[in-house]
């Protein structure tokens, strides 16, 4: 505790220092009761895995512990509550419980410490044990709320990653300093958020309105290192005006990110488009310190023939994705990642 209490300590002491004193001050405040929630959080983490911990080990007394451990809670629940107010419920003396159960490992322990106690009854649900710490880790490492961590539970996002060979892309891109933008691309993309129906009962400006103001759940969809830059990009040669839908910049790739919407099924004309698309942008925007600029086809449905004798074989720049604008069940879901494997393997 005192190593970590001096780190932080050091995190104050080097705050910028500005001409207004108010200003300092206020910052110094807000940053020094950030430490103080994280060091709580980290203190009452440990204490439920103590509790949940002694709570197992005095079940063991009982000869019918299911029947035991049941009143045990009960009556338990009963005095915490009484002394020390709410947050002490049958259901949350059942959650230290499994808490203690499911940590039992010292890694464990420590990845479910920077997190608050919401997030860890929410991946503590997750049955596979490589689900739960990567959940853990990214939702650490990305700062994610606990609705932002409960949707991407819901929407499968670590099988989706799995599927790929990946449960950590950008780091690994990051880390080996050779950005592979297949790593970052989804095939589906869940955007139950939108709120529109199945296709082909909504129409692309419509997709496109709500992704625009649902602009926050849709960069977390897309993952990690994507900026908004702007909708409806008007990009012009010397005799015509083109208009992208949506372009972002990537910076862990160094590059933009192109997305045209198409709320039907793909065509070769859409890749033809796209592939104008990222050429001009290449000509005309990219900088000199910026990658090769990336294409998505953000569709509805795709067409394998389209996809397999187009140009989308074998690029590094074009990309298909279908979207589904509602959570998708697990087998749904198996049944999607299984498509867009074949069609992978096809492409190869």
């Amino acid at each position: 505790m005192e190593e970590m209490n001096s780190n932080e300590i050091e995190k104050l002491t080097n705050l910028p220092v500005s001409a207004d004193l108010a200003t300092d001050v206020r910052t110094i405040l807000q940053e020094a009761r950030k430490i103080v929630a994280r060091q709580t959080n980290t203190a009452m983490t440990a204490a439920y895995w103590l509790i949940g911990k002694r709570i197992v080990e005095e079940e063991q007394h009982g000869e019918d512990r299911a029947i035991y451990g049941d009143a045990l809670l009960k009556n338990l629940s009963k005095e915490l509550t009484a002394e020390f107010g709410n947050g002490f419920s049958y259901t949350n003396l059942k959650n230290m419980r499994k808490f203690y159960k499911t940590y039992q490992d010292k890694k464990g322990q420590t990845l479910s410490a920077q997190l608050s106690w919401s997030h860890n009854c929410l991946i503590m649900r997750v049955q596979d044990p490589k689900a739960r710490e990567w959940y853990l880790r990214e939702a650490a490492q990305e700062q994610w709320s606990v609705r932002q961590l409960e949707r991407n539970i819901n929407s499968f996002y670590y099988q989706r990653q799995l599927e790929k060979g990946l449960t950590s892309g950008a780091d690994k891109c990051v880390a080996n300093s050779e950005p592979n933008p297949r790593t970052f691309m989804k095939d589906p993309y869940v955007l139950e958020f939108v709120g529109l129906p199945p296709y082909p009962n909504h129409k692309e400006k419509e997709l496109e309105n709500v992704l625009v103001d649902k602009m926050q759940d849709f960069l977390l969809e897309l993952g990690k290192g994507f900026s908004f830059i702007k909708r409806q990009y008007r990009i012009s040669t010397e005799t015509s005006h083109f208009y992208i839908d949506l372009v972002f910049y990537n910076y862990i790739l160094k590059c933009f990110v192109l997305i045209d919407l198409k709320a039907n099924k793909l065509t070769h004309q859409d890749v033809g488009q796209m592939d104008m698309y990222i050429r001009m942008f290449d000509d005309i925007k990219r900088g000199p310190d910026d990658n090769p600029t990336i294409g998505i086809l953000m569709c509805a449905d795709k067409d394998e023939t389209v996809v397999k004798y187009s140009v989308l074989n074998d690029s590094q720049q074009i990309f298909a994705s279908k979207y589904l604008p509602y959570l998708p069940t697990e087998e749904e879901l198996r049944r999607e990642l299984e498509s867009s494997g074949r069609d992978e393997i096809e492409n190869e």
